[in-house]
Parts: structure tokens; sequence; C-alpha cells
């Protein structure tokens, strides 16, 4: 049996029992607080959190160290990015809104929902027809997809969309948009299980 290294924290961020994108709001208000070079724990309970601060880290140039699952809680492991290492956090430009593909699936257009929530989410409550691919597993399921079509990209809140929506970009994928504000604030038609 091998002993496990203990990781030193700078500082530990309690987000158990938050749902996105608590998490990482959080972690982003949180990580200002650290000098470069320090390492925060993110505990949270919330699955879709291991996706979000692996992107958001990705999107801004700290480092996301890994994850250890401890029952229910994921311990999120970050090292704040130097001055030279930091990046702007982008936001994908194109988005629709919720009216507007509520307007599109009404009028039956071509298009794909692509929803980057994770599975328990998606089965509770989906648009119909949408399809599942949660963000932490796209990169690797992109050949699920066309680049050719019309892809509209939702989450609970629109944040992994958004990441979504840029790896989608990154990868060739030419008519893509973040449905905005998500799931959080559909209030058209929905199936669950």
């Amino acid at each position: 049996m091998t002993n496990q290294p203990t990781i030193a924290v700078d500082q530990v961020l309690d987000c158990k029992g938050l749902a996105c994108p608590m998490p990482i709001v959080r972690t982003k208000k949180a990580i200002d607080q650290l000098q470069p070079g320090q390492v925060m724990e993110i505990q949270a309970t919330d699955k879709g959190s291991l996706a979000d601060l692996q992107g958001w880290a990705k999107n801004t140039g700290h480092q996301y160290l890994g994850t250890i699952h401890e029952g229910d809680v994921l311990k999120h492991f970050l090292r704040k990015a130097n001055a030279n290492e930091t990046k702007l956090e982008t936001k994908y430009p194109h988005t629709i809104t919720n009216d507007e593909l509520a307007v599109k699936l009404q009028k039956k257009e071509p298009i794909v929902v692509l929803d980057v929530r994770e599975p328990a989410e998606y089965r509770f409550q989906r648009i119909p027809g949408a399809l599942s691919i949660p963000l932490g597993v796209l990169e690797e399921n992109l050949d699920q997809l066309n680049p050719n079509d019309e892809i509209l990209v939702i989450c609970r809140s629109g944040n992994r969309s958004d990441m979504a929506c840029q790896l989608l970009a990154e990868k060739g994928f030419s008519q893509v948009k973040n449905v905005v504000p998500g799931m959080s604030g559909w209030t058209g038609p929905t199936e669950n299980q």
C-alpha cells in the first residue's frame, strides 16, 4: 500500500451543496485573494463543477492540478497563475436567447440542440430532442456532431455552454451559438426520464 502525499493548499473554498454556476462564481472571487503560485482547494458536490473548473482554468491561464473524489465531495485543486501566465477570460460572442430558440423549435428549423449538462440534470428536465453530451466528455465525442450543422448549445446557466461553444469553434464548428440564460430560464416544452 502506497502512502499518498498530502496536498498543501493555501486556501480551502467550501462550495458543497451549490449548483452551477455558483462553484465557479465563488472560485473566481476567491482566487483574487491568492498570490501567484498558491494553491486553492475547492470542495464541491456538483458533478458539473469538474468540467466548469477545468474549462475556466484553461480559459484564464490558471492551472487545474486535479480532482480527488471523497464520497460525494469533489476536491478540485487549482494553482493561481503568475501575471505572465494569465489571460483575459473570454466569452463566446455568438448567443441566442431562450425565446429565439423556442421560435426555431416551433418552426421545426433544422438545428441541433446540444445539452452539455450532467446526465442527471438532462434526465430530469430537457428540451425534447436535445442531444446530451456533458461538457467534460465533449471533446472525445465530437464525432457525434456535424461541423456544418447549426448547433445551439445549452446548459443550466450559460457558463458550461459558453465553454462548449468555444471548444466547438476551436475544432472547426462554424454555426455554433450559446443559448442564454439556458435551462434555468427555459419556459418552453420539456421532457424527462
